[in-house]
This record gives C-alpha cells, structure tokens and sequence, in this order.
C-alpha cells in the first residue's frame, strides 16, 4: 500500500551507541550505512564469568554509563555516574574516566567468540587497561570486547529479502527453532539464485549487523513515546532514550502508526527498509540515576505496555514499540546517505497488516 500524499514528518533525533547497552551517543547528523550509523554497537561488554555478552535488561547497571566521542571523533570517552562500585556504596572508585579508541588496532589482541540471539559472531578483547576500567565499576570481572571489520549474520525473518518474500507469500515462514541459522543460509542461497536468473532485487541491503540486536536501524514514533508517558503520573517520565532508537521520527498523523510502515524515505538520499516489530524487555523498566528497576510507576512500565501493545504474535509475550529496518541501495557513487536532524520524513509504502516476527530468541535491548 503506497502513500501518494506529502509529510509533516521529520526526524527529530538521531542516536548512535558506540557501546552496546551503555547511553548512546545524540548528533545533528550522521552517515547512513549498510550496517548502521558510524560506530553503532561495534563495541560490548563481556561478562566472563557467565561467557555472555552483557544488556541492560540483565545488568541493569549499565545505564549508568555514558558515551560522547572526543573532540577530533577517533575515540569515544565513557563516564561512570556514581562514585563507588555499584550496588557497593563503602567501595569507592576514582571519578577518572576512560577513553577507547574508535578504531583500534586488532593485530595482537585476544580473539572471544560469543553468540548473539543465535548469531554467532567473534570479538576482539581490548585489553587490561580497559577491563579493570569497567571491571571494578560493576564489581566482577568484564571484558570490553570490539567487533573490528567482523559482522553478525542477520537470522529469522529480519532479512529485508527474506520480509519481502513472506510478504508476496513466496517463501514459507523462516525457521523459529535450533535450525534458524540453517534457514537463514538458506534464504541467503536462494536470494542469490534468484539474482542470478532475473528474478525480482528486493530492496534493503543486508550487510551484517555488529553487535547490535537484529537489525542496523531502529525506527521510533514520537507519538507512540508520548502515548507511552500519559501512562505515568505526573512527576515521572520514561526517557525516551530507553527505547534505544537509531532515528526518532515526530509529526506522524496517529500513535502506533508505525506497526505499519514498510519503506521510509528520509531527506533525499536515505530510504529504510522496516522489516520487523521490536518486541521490547525489563530494559524499559530502568532508573537512570541508580542504576536499578525504577521504585515509582515508571518501574512498570513495561506491564503497562503489555497490557495493550502485544500485537505481534511471534512474540505474544512482549510489547511492539517501533520498527527494526535496512538501507536501501544509495545513489550510485556514494558509499552511504547523510540523515540530519530535520529531515523530511515521507512514507513511501504501508504494510496492510502488521508483520509477524519470527525468530529464535526474542528478547532486544
């Protein structure tokens, strides 16, 4: 279903998170590329007792750690917001904080290898001085790991081509159990035989992911944000930065209005592809200033959600707000597409019904 009419909308934010999980980093502009903004979730944290990659939804700590680049934007400094190792006030730590590299030398360092809602992926351990930074701030060992010119696969029904397929009822539901790497190969393979004899190039360009959940963007209506606060009493708020948005979009007609949206064009150069619901966690459930579930009705937030908002069947459990999506082909002679703050946003085609995500683990952050 295309849209013929023109737009009130434009984006209003735009977000990119060097660390997966800690605050993210707010800009004027940046370049949109086939795996993301510049930067987004190429870094993670490690937890090396359990061997897992660290989210907030779980260590709920990790909002206590903000981002911002540095002044010539070839390291990205991260400050720690309390002055003791968390959840322990007698042991104090220095207020000194730390700079990493955006783009590190890898030769030399540790390979880890982790896997991520299925998607296994290797990293590259930063090293001591950046471990005992983090380590002694949560109060266990961590490794702060980098994802280097690595990249995830992208699984389930995520895949713009794979979408698309489902959409035109061309190709069976994608694999939602153990085999949901082999499915996802071989969605691949067939997208590639198609190429090869002439049939339909769907667009959205699949490149990998780094450490980011399941897709490169994150779409979210600013409508649907504010619908989100009238749910708490006056005095509290829901940030809307807990929403982990990649591009917040305000001026749309209607909240929710997003479950439908299947293509955006945004400025002149950028079209997103939107392939699938985010399905959302106890991520949105945070305080900010402790680092803990909230005490207030704020802490509820996502019982609140739950109660009208789980309208994806593949993922029952969970409340839909915004839209995971991929890059469209950019102009020939350019490797990405600039998005500013204030860019017109247009819909250039709705979906007739919501998608239905299929995938095999569904919890994001």
């Amino acid at each position: 279903m295309a849209d013929s009419v023109g737009s009130n909308m434009r984006v209003k934010q735009i977000y990119t998170y060097p660390i997966k999980s800690l605050r993210g980093i707010s800009l004027p502009s940046l370049p949109a590329m086939y795996t993301g903004f510049p930067h987004d979730r190429r870094f993670m944290l490690y937890k090396v007792d359990e061997q897992t990659n660290m989210h907030v939804s779980h260590q709920t700590e990790m909002c206590l750690f903000t981002t911002a680049f540095t002044d010539n934007q070839d390291g990205v400094v991260v400050t720690y917001t309390l002055g003791h190792t968390f959840d322990k006030p007698e042991r104090k730590v220095s207020d000194a904080k730390l700079e990493v590299p955006l783009s590190p030398e890898t030769e030399g360092l540790e390979e880890v290898s982790i896997t991520m809602h299925s998607s296994p992926c290797v990293g590259f351990d930063m090293g001591s001085k950046c471990n005992a930074w983090f380590s002694e701030r949560f109060g266990y060992e961590v490794k702060l790991l980098y994802i280097g010119m690595n990249r995830r696969k992208v699984l389930g029904n995520m895949p713009p081509s794979v979408s698309a397929r489902q959409n035109e009822g061309l190709s069976g539901s994608a694999q939602t159990n153990g085999s949901s790497w082999f499915g996802s190969l071989a969605s691949t393979a067939s997208s590639l035989v198609g190429t090869l004899t002439g049939s339909k190039e769907y667009e959205g360009v699949d490149e990998g992911i780094s450490f980011a959940d399941v897709a490169p963007y994150l779409i979210v209506n600013e409508k649907s944000w504010q619908n989100t606060q009238r749910r708490l009493p006056e005095g509290e708020m829901v940030e809307i930065s807990k929403f982990r948005p990649n591009i917040l979009v305000e001026g749309a007609e209607a909240e929710w209005e997003e479950d439908f949206w299947a293509e955006l064009q945004i400025g002149s150069d950028a079209k997103i592809i939107l392939t699938q619901n985010c399905s959302r966690c106890n991520s949105l459930n945070v305080d900010y200033a402790t680092g803990k579930v909230g005490e207030g009705e704020a802490g509820k937030i996502l019982k609140k959600l739950q109660s009208d908002r789980r309208v994806d069947m593949g993922a029952k459990w969970s409340p839909v707000f915004g839209r995971y999506g991929f890059l469209a082909r950019v102009p020939e002679g350019k490797s990405a597409a600039e998005i500013k703050v204030g860019d017109e946003v247009k819909i250039v085609k709705r979906n007739s019904e919501r998608t239905r995500f299929e995938w095999p683990n569904l919890s994001t952050n």
